[in-house]
């Protein structure tokens, strides 16, 4: 019966990563988008600012998802630094944007786009 109970847990936890690598990997889709639209239409900033905020707020919960499916299993801590490290690039992009360095804010994204969906298809 515990047994059942462990492999259910696991599930459960395992989706939540998964779900939370999806947001994550749409926040980011989303972020290029509004930067298209930061070029083209008066409300891109607002929505920009805000998507960042979300996009910080995804890669955060993916640190958490992370945490929640290895402790319990005792797995290996890879996934935990994978995201611990997806957080890192999402603090200095923001400081990018903040700073208003597009020669790197640009390509970073891109970059996070591609980590977040390879990610993604590993789980």
């Amino acid at each position: 019966m515990a047994t059942q109970a462990t492999t259910a847990n696991a599930r459960h936890t395992t989706s939540f990563l998964r779900i939370a690598i999806a947001l994550q990997t749409l926040t980011i889709f989303l972020q290029a988008v509004s930067a298209g639209l930061l070029l083209t239409a008066s409300y891109g900033e607002t929505l920009h600012s805000v998507g960042a905020r979300v996009m910080y707020g995804a890669s955060m919960l993916y640190v958490l998802a992370a945490v929640l499916a290895w402790k319990p299993g005792g797995g290996s801590p890879r996934p935990v630094w994978h995201a611990f490290g997806f957080l890192v690039l999402a603090s200095v992009q923001v400081v990018l944007g903040i700073a208003h360095v597009p020669s790197v804010h640009l390509p970073l994204g891109v970059l996070m786009f591609g980590l977040s969906v390879l990610a993604l298809a590993r789980r």
